[in-house]
């Protein structure tokens, strides 16, 4: 809008300014504070076993995966964190809602335009008649600075600054939590891969021994010394181990495939570092175990779950400020001539400052409707909090009573796989001198093989649970580290 160079702002619109600029210095926020929900009563676990877990040293290894000491498995992890395209989108995200949070604290200020313009213009010969042409064409030439500014006299760009901050918080804490999900899937099929690779061995060994006895036996049979019927026998157990062998392969195949994945490459880029057998990893001395208050204090999704709930609340107040009117000053400072010499001249100057007022919260229905939605949406917010929380709980209890029963499981089928072992090479000389027959042979080389093969699977379920117990209690996670860490905003 371009005014009269003499048109001064009246004291009126003066005296509405300073009492809005006063109002606003005074401002409240309308809507609910968020406060914090209180966090179940649970002092202690109900299935730790102290003889198995204990509290790590000070000085422990942040990083669990090292307390392991595999340097395959570190390296597979480093790559992961870095390269993982899941953790790579959680980190898009954060840095959109990075991005959204400064575009809201810009709200808070005035919106400043400028702009600038030259005109030609020629008036026909009916408007002034017996002018010539040259005559009845005008130049125009104008500039101006100007500015927008809502006054938040009712919190509704605050509330709006305080959501997206919020939000932005949670879009972080998606990053770690990101990280422990796929650090921890990669860890448990790593750990599979190696059970199976050590299975298969085992399959093999087995097989082995088994095609040895069948071509003894074979042997004995065109001797007269054994029959059809033994030699049967011998081929049919032979040959049920070689039929665990494929099965085998595949799942180590599968493993394989899964882990190039998840380190961000092609399902096949691991296959020649990944297909040499390596025994299961050692188990760390100590499992970190931390009180329901600290485990619910690290673990991520809780911590974005409840900043979640806090932008939901902060909602409500953007919401409920649209039942207040909503002002806006403005201005604008600039020049106008007939002729591009006189632009900066003194009278060429115009200038406008204005105070609107948006009258939509007079639709109260619709406003009211929106407050509704913001309250239910902050409703199912707090019972996502709430069930993030008792997931955790629930998570860090089962993983305990994993560790410790598949602890006392391992130890059992650790002395039955030694008895089997000696009992098959017993049987294995007895049959030879003749003491026993061949199904008691077949029977003991049968349980060594069921014992050996249970032992495998007893040790890669109780590091699994290991691993599921540092990624319920999302302990021994260091601190984000990637080329562009999130901030704290």
């Amino acid at each position: 809008m371009y005014v009269n160079s003499k048109t001064h702002p009246s004291p009126s619109v003066l005296s509405v300014l300073t009492v809005s600029l006063a109002a606003l210095l005074s401002a409240c926020s309308v809507g609910p504070d968020y406060q914090r929900p209180e966090l179940p009563a649970v002092s202690r676990y109900a299935r730790v076993d102290a003889s198995v877990h204990q509290q790590p040293a000070p000085d422990a290894e942040p990083a669990f995966w090292r307390g392991f000491n595999d340097p395959e498995l570190t390296k597979l992890v480093e790559l992961a964190l870095r390269h993982n395209q899941d953790v790579q989108l959680a980190l898009a995200n954060y840095q959109q809602a990075n991005a959204l949070l400064g575009s809201a604290k810009y709200d808070l200020l005035p919106t400043l335009t400028a702009s600038s313009q030259a005109s030609n213009e020629r008036n026909s010969a009916s408007q002034q008649p017996g002018v010539a042409a040259a005559d009845r064409d005008y130049h125009q030439y104008q500039g101006s600075v100007g500015f927008s500014w809502e006054l938040d006299l009712f919190g509704r760009v605050r509330r709006s600054v305080e959501a997206q901050r919020a939000d932005t918080r949670a879009s972080a804490d998606d990053i770690a939590a990101m990280q422990v999900a796929v650090v921890g899937e990669l860890a448990q099929t790593y750990f599979q891969l190696r059970g199976w690779q050590d299975q298969l061995g085992i399959a093999r060994d087995n097989a082995a021994n088994q095609a040895q006895t069948l071509t003894l036996l074979q042997l004995r049979q065109g001797a007269g010394m054994a029959s059809a019927f033994d030699v049967d026998r011998s081929r049919a157990q032979l040959e049920t181990t070689r039929a665990s062998i494929p099965p085998l392969e595949a799942q180590i195949a599968l493993a394989t495939h899964r882990i190039g994945v998840l380190t961000g490459n092609v399902p096949e880029a691991l296959i020649s570092e990944l297909e040499v057998p390596a025994p299961l990893a050692q188990l760390p001395a100590n499992v970190p175990i931390q009180a329901p208050g600290e485990l619910l204090r690290r673990r991520p999704d809780v911590a974005a779950a409840e900043h979640r709930l806090a932008a939901a609340t902060a909602r409500i107040g953007v919401a409920t400020a649209d039942l207040f009117p909503r002002f806006t000053l403005g201005g604008l400072i600039g020049t106008q001539a007939l002729d591009a010499g006189a632009l900066f001249a003194r009278d060429s100057e115009t200038r406008s400052l204005t105070l609107g007022v948006d009258g939509s919260f007079l639709n109260v229905g619709r406003v009211r409707a929106r407050i509704a939605a913001s309250n239910a949406q902050a409703a199912g917010d707090l019972a996502s909090y709430q069930k993030t929380v008792l997931t955790a709980l629930e998570e860090t209890e089962n993983a305990l009573v994993q560790v410790s029963r598949n602890e006392q499981q391992r130890q059992h089928l650790e002395q039955a796989a030694a008895a089997s072992v000696r009992a098959a090479e017993v049987a294995k000389v007895r049959f030879d001198q003749g003491a026993i027959d061949l199904l008691e042979l077949l029977d003991a080389q049968n349980m060594r093989l069921q014992s050996q093969d249970a032992l495998t699977q007893s040790r890669v379920e109780y590091t699994l649970a290991v691993v599921s117990l540092y990624r319920a209690m999302a302990g021994g996670w260091p601190e984000y580290v990637a080329d562009e860490a999130p901030s704290k905003t």
